[in-house]
């Protein structure tokens, strides 16, 4: 997510930094991004000039402090609330007071997260882009609790600068997207373990039947097994409504280390890229 953010960002005339403690990590990103353009250039949907000046406008680093005169930053961080709190006093230390403090959580609570910056909480607000960021046009917009006007003026600002539509929603678990998709992939891989159907007709139908364009379990590996297991926790803990909690199939490949795209093995197999 932080890799298809910092593109668009700088796709839309933005300079951006992308930060991650794990150089190999920025290395293939550094690589994705020069892909994507080229494959951009070469569908003859952008110019080679527009394509040289995004990636001139890309930077990487693996520590924080190499990015400290940004005028925004955002956390794209796994779905960890102790993590992304940890990321956020890191950023509170870091980065000028008049910076946004903007998450792209999926679920996680954006008042919990604002408790760890303090008397900063009014400059935290959820800013949920969609996988793949470049491709995807919403960007929800979560207020917390102490969010202040200005703060949100500015997100809806910049997500329109990023070429995106900026769409409100309240402060609870989930949100709107994935309190209204985590259940309906949940009960893909219900009807799946219980012998409904085999995952490849679960998909066929939904996608033939309710004009999807990726069926559920698809998009699961897509957004990756363990994300989305992740995402039904917290649904479950902030709700409690037993509804949320996951599938037992989908848990047993989460331990099983099939997570989908990203280990090339999950609900269906991959080839080697």
């Amino acid at each position: 997510m932080g890799s298809g953010i910092a593109l668009t960002a700088a796709q839309s005339g933005i300079t951006a930094v992308q930060i991650d403690v794990s150089q190999p990590a920025l290395d293939k990103a550094k690589a994705s991004h020069a892909k994507s353009l080229a494959r951009l250039v070469e569908k003859g949907k952008i110019q080679q000039a527009d394509a040289d000046a995004a990636l001139s406008r890309l930077s990487y680093a693996t520590s924080m402090g190499d990015a400290k005169a940004s005028d925004w930053v955002v956390e794209a961080a796994t779905e960890n609330v102790e993590l992304k709190k940890k990321i956020f006093k890191e950023m509170q230390a870091t980065f000028r007071d008049d910076v946004v403090l903007a998450t792209n959580t999926s679920s996680i609570s954006i008042t919990d997260l604002a408790s760890a910056v303090g008397k900063d909480a009014s400059r935290v607000i959820g800013m949920h882009f969609f996988n793949p960021v470049p491709i995807m046009k919403l960007v929800e917009v979560i207020k917390g609790l102490a969010t202040s006007d200005e703060t949100t003026a500015r997100t809806i600002a910049l997500a329109t600068a990023m070429g995106k539509t900026a769409v409100p929603a309240n402060d609870r678990a989930g949100f709107v997207s994935n309190r209204v998709l985590m259940p309906m992939i949940n009960e893909a891989f219900y009807a799946w373990m219980e012998g409904v159907a085999e995952p490849k007709d679960i998909d066929q139908i939904m996608l033939l039947g309710c004009n999807f364009p990726m069926g559920p379990l698809r998009l699961a590996d897509f957004i990756g097994l363990d994300v989305c297991h992740d995402i039904m926790m917290v649904l479950y803990r902030e709700l409690g409504n037993p509804k949320f909690f996951p599938c037992p199939r989908l848990r047993q490949l989460v331990q099983a280390g099939r997570l989908g795209d990203k280990s090339g093995h999950g609900v269906f197999q991959y080839p080697a890229k």
